[in-house]
């Protein structure tokens, strides 16, 4: 399975502290939102992906080799978990 979107730039790897971490901290960690009312926005709009799958929940937990994804208008963006 590849983590490079169709035409989109490779995704950075994002380290985390611990085995795992919420969708909306890692969205403000790996710098998808700008804030906490960002990332609820992004889940909200339904432009946000985990692993290819629509995710609308910052709680989810997201571990190693996740594959979050944003739509923006820009285009793509995107980050593994690290």
């Amino acid at each position: 399975m590849s983590t490079r979107e169709p035409g989109g730039p490779a995704p950075e790897v994002v380290a985390i502290a611990d085995e795992s971490i919420r969708l909306g901290q890692f969205l403000k960690l790996a710098g998808l939102a700008d804030s906490g009312a960002h990332a609820r926005e992004l889940l909200e709009d339904e432009v946000v992906t985990v692993n290819g799958e629509p995710e609308q929940r910052r709680g989810r937990q997201l571990r190693t080799g996740d594959v979050v994804v944003v739509d923006l208008p820009a285009g793509p963006s995107s980050a593994v978990v690290g």
